[in-house]
């Protein structure tokens, strides 16, 4: 008797054993979504404008958490590192994808991500004080050409994404302009208006008043074709720079191997969020253009700007660290 109820202990405890564990549908408590940057930037205001509706159609809050530092890289390193359940998103942009070259000791690897959406991007525009005799891009790279060197062009500091936008059009168009950098876009607009330098490439957001007020004249936009906050300025292609498109843009993505469920809950959820014409209105005052939104064009977007920064990166020996 005693043998036999040692048995069906036996046998209680094999059978627990092969119960499945039954894991709470996704999300049953608020996400996080991590912002690489200190609040009241760009990339935070975006962050929050699409949290908002994004928590609502996930049917949990996301939460904005920003975790500023390193160019960036302690915020993406804390996402790459998190578990994959789907509960750390990040906010990506052009300094997720250049930080595996800028900063190279500090083990950012952007193959750990899964995309989740492209939110959209946003054009730079190329600048000049309204009395540098110059009227297009045409006329700026004949006068650059003349006098090699002797120019100057400001940025909101090594690495950023204007630093890299002003270096791959002095790379395509064939240009020496010596490279000024400042302690963020504020004072890199202002070295601008006091004479310092002659030009810089900046967001629309940031120059349009300017531009309103005749101080600063726009020569071309960055992106392969004209863009609605600037109808009347000129594309780079327009110029002949055929193969130059740069913008601002501003993706979510996840730790990779989430549960397939749970990644497509929140991509699903993400373009539910997108197609919103409260998030659409939203992102015409950032003078940002929508994406399509699938992942595909989010993960594409991702290897394309890791492998063309580190190119731009590699050969004008850019070195912040």
């Amino acid at each position: 008797m005693y043998r036999i109820k040692i048995l069906k202990r036996l046998l209680c405890l094999l059978f627990i054993g092969f119960v499945p564990i039954v894991r709470a549908e996704f999300p049953d408590h608020a996400v996080r979504l991590v912002v690489p940057f200190t609040p009241a930037g760009a990339v935070d205001g975006i962050a929050r404008l699409f949290s908002v509706d994004f928590g609502k159609n996930l049917g949990q809050p996301v939460l904005v958490d920003n975790k500023p530092g390193s160019g960036g890289t302690i915020g993406i390193t804390t996402v790459t590192g998190a578990p994959a359940d789907g509960y750390t998103l990040l906010l990506g942009n052009i300094a997720t994808a250049s930080a595996p070259a800028l900063y190279p000791k500090a083990g950012v690897n952007t193959k750990l991500l899964d995309p989740v959406i492209l939110i959209g991007r946003s054009a730079y525009v190329l600048a000049v004080r309204n009395d540098f005799p110059v009227k297009s891009i045409t006329d700026l790279v004949t006068l650059v050409k003349t006098h090699p060197g002797k120019y100057n062009y400001s940025s909101a500091g090594s690495g950023s994404a204007i630093h890299l936008a002003a270096e791959l059009f002095k790379a395509q168009a064939g240009v020496d302009i010596v490279h000024v950098p400042y302690k963020g876009a504020g004072p890199a607009v202002n070295a601008l208006l006091a004479g310092d330098v002659e030009m810089m490439f900046g967001s629309i957001s940031e120059l349009r008043q300017q531009f309103q007020v005749g101080r600063l004249r726009p020569l071309a936009v960055t992106s392969s074709t004209r863009s609605s906050a600037l109808a009347d300025v000129p594309a780079m292609s327009e110029a002949g720079l055929k193969d130059y498109d740069v913008a601002g843009w501003y993706g979510i993505y996840a730790p990779k191997n989430l549960p397939p469920d749970v990644l497509k809950k929140l991509q699903s959820s993400a373009q539910m969020t997108l197609n919103s014409p409260n998030v659409q209105q939203l992102l015409k005052q950032y003078e940002m253009e929508p994406s399509k939104g699938s992942p595909q064009e989010a993960g594409e977007t991702l290897e394309s700007e890791v492998k063309r920064w580190s190119e731009v990166i590699r050969r004008a020996n850019i070195v912040v660290e």
